[in-house]
């Protein structure tokens, strides 16, 4: 017999009788048996228990309610997560951070091209870092602080699912391909208690066009996953990006909550899950939290 799945409906606001039936109906035909659902929160989020194959009832039903998130994983995970590793930016934040120093550089078309290529895994991360970088060289140690004040705004949900979480006793962890100049100020203003990323070289007042070694890559944020040593089915991990994939891919092949998060095509394929409408709260909802216990925060400035 398989094992038991929470499947989890996520709409806010908008999730409908008829989405529920077509749920049913579509993962009936994925070969689920449904033994039970209950509402999170009447037309926001719905639990359905099941047993069945998750990838097939996850494919199923995405491709049956493409306006629905839907999350699909183990009932015997501990289904509130004691740990949270988070990438950064177009995670947690709505930008990249390196594309928007570029555009002050007056570079970003050249950069921002290798940033897609990379995020897509087409490239080596680290060898498109270093050549994204090389071109920030010349600019103003000052455009840090004028970039982050003027182009980094927090993604929505970002406070309340790490806050909450937090308050429940969750670890956390922000872990970044970009830079600890943007890093450490948005850990703590979302409430991270780590962050880890990496280091712009600075000659002066300007940028020397380098970033110190080691790299904080894809498989520099798996390493520092495992080393926190909480077990991986009580872990959320996610992410967008190809650099994402293997932290995810860890927590997910372990029947943790490996989240893609409006991601691109390969990260959304390693992932259990892949949030594709809604905001940050959708990993509260997987979790089962109701929205009287969120910790909410509206604001995404920093």
């Amino acid at each position: 017999m398989s094992d038991a799945l929470i499947i989890t409906l996520v709409a806010e606001g908008r999730l409908s009788p008829g989405d529920v039936s077509a749920a049913s109906d579509a993962a009936a035909s994925a070969g689920a048996t449904i033994m039970a659902q209950s509402w999170l929160e009447a037309g926001d989020a719905l639990d359905i228990l099941a047993r069945g194959d998750a990838s097939a009832i996850r494919a199923g039903l995405e491709a049956a309610l493409p306006a629905v998130d839907v999350i699909v994983q183990s009932a015997a995970s501990p289904r509130r997560k004691s740990l949270i590793v988070a990438d950064m930016d177009s995670t947690m934040i709505q930008c990249e951070c390196i594309d928007e120093l570029a555009d002050y550089a007056g570079v970003k078309d050249q950069v921002s091209a290798v940033t897609e290529a990379a995020m897509r895994g087409e490239l080596d991360f680290a060898g498109a870092l270093h050549a994204r970088v090389a071109l920030l060289k010349g600019l103003s140690v000052a455009t840090l602080d004028q970039c982050l004040n003027e182009r980094v705004r927090l993604m929505p949900g970002a406070r309340t699912l790490v806050q909450t979480m937090v308050a429940n006793g969750a670890r956390s962890l922000l872990v970044s391909g970009g830079f600890m100049h943007f890093a450490v100020p948005v850990a703590r203003q979302i409430g991270f208690a780590r962050v880890v990323a990496n280091r712009l070289d600075v000659a002066g007042e300007a940028l020397a066009g380098t970033v110190a070694e080691p790299i904080i890559d894809a498989a520099a944020k798996r390493t520092l996953l495992l080393a926190d040593g909480t077990p991986l089915n009580a872990a959320l991990v996610v992410g967008d990006g190809a650099n994402d994939i293997p932290m995810i891919s860890a927590a997910a092949q372990q029947s943790g909550l490996g989240i893609a998060y409006h991601a691109k095509p390969k990260t959304a394929a390693a992932a259990m899950a892949h949030v594709r409408n809604g905001d940050l709260t959708v990993l509260l909802r997987a979790q089962g939290y109701r929205r009287a216990e969120w910790i909410s925060s509206g604001t995404t400035a920093l």
